[in-house]
């Protein structure tokens, strides 16, 4: 069983957690991620990015949004509850070097697994660019946090209600037009926000890098329903990933994948709770 130690709410549906997970805090590195399962009795596994670790606390930091049947439950937990499962660091890490100038990207909820990769980046020496976008102020997160190590920093919003009305894609163009261009782009966001910001770099030939979130399983490679294809080949994002290169990656197919359980998923949101107590009484 692995403690909540703190939980907060960034943002509407959005909530930050740490939890007691020693072993995963001391090895954990950018980019990668764990399998939850909250309880013994609900058996989803989700898989959630490390978003921070501190060593002497033995603690990880969690960053969702309860959009399903799993996460609005992860979201009723209180600080002193347990989440019966954490498995990891799990998924292949960032590959962190002082390329130049690099450009980092997070759409929505995105920023969270973002924010470990642009710390990394910036201590390896790098000048760092960050955009970060949400459809409206009261939904941006992490503000503070990618202030302090950016370099530069654009925050764009659908409506215009806080920094520049606009999507992502448009200030990367701008900085993929300047000299000198990005050594690097990453992006993580929504699929089809990575999918356009691929396609923004890839005229000016700049190397980008995406981080995936399928549907995952195991997260261990086993159950192949995390594959994706990438330059024709097929990938595991839980083992070859998260991360891979945007411009070979086969996005619509990602999108169509992620969509196979959708019906499912909502039934099991709508689900009546006396139902469900009814099943697990005597």
């Amino acid at each position: 069983m692995n403690k909540i130690l703190h939980k907060k709410r960034l943002a509407t549906d959005v909530y930050q957690m740490r939890i007691a997970a020693p072993l995963i805090a001391s090895e954990r590195k950018a980019g990668q991620f764990v399998i939850v399962q909250i309880d013994s009795h609900f058996g989803e596994r989700i898989p959630l990015t490390i978003a921070d670790a501190d060593t002497k606390e033995g603690s990880i930091t969690l960053i969702f949004q309860a959009v399903g049947r799993t996460t609005h439950l992860l979201a009723e937990k209180s600080v002193g509850d347990t989440v019966a499962h954490v498995l990891g660091p799990l998924g292949t890490p960032t590959h962190i070097e002082k390329f130049g100038r690099v450009i980092c990207v997070g759409g929505g909820i995105g920023v969270a697994p973002l924010h470990p990769i642009a710390q990394a980046m910036k201590a390896a020496g790098n000048e760092l660019i960050i955009i970060m976008g949400a459809r409206s102020k009261e939904l941006l997160i992490l503000e503070e946090e990618m202030r302090k190590i950016a370099d530069e920093l654009v925050i764009c919003t659908d409506d215009g209600s806080y920094g520049r009305k606009g999507l992502v894609t448009e200030p990367l163009k701008d900085f993929c037009a300047s000299a000198p261009k990005p050594d690097l782009a990453v992006a993580i966001g929504p699929p089809v926000m990575m999918k356009f910001c691929a396609e923004t770099t890839r005229p000016f030939a700049v190397k980008t890098m995406v981080s995936l979130n399928t549907i995952m399983v195991d997260g261990t490679g086993m159950c192949g329903g995390c594959r994706v294809t990438v330059g024709e080949e097929t990938k595991f994002v839980c083992v070859d990933g998260p991360e891979f290169d945007g411009h070979l990656v086969d996005f619509d197919n990602m999108i169509t994948r992620l969509q196979a359980f959708k019906p499912k998923e909502d039934a099991e949101h709508h689900r009546c709770h006396l139902e469900e107590i009814a099943e697990k009484s005597p």
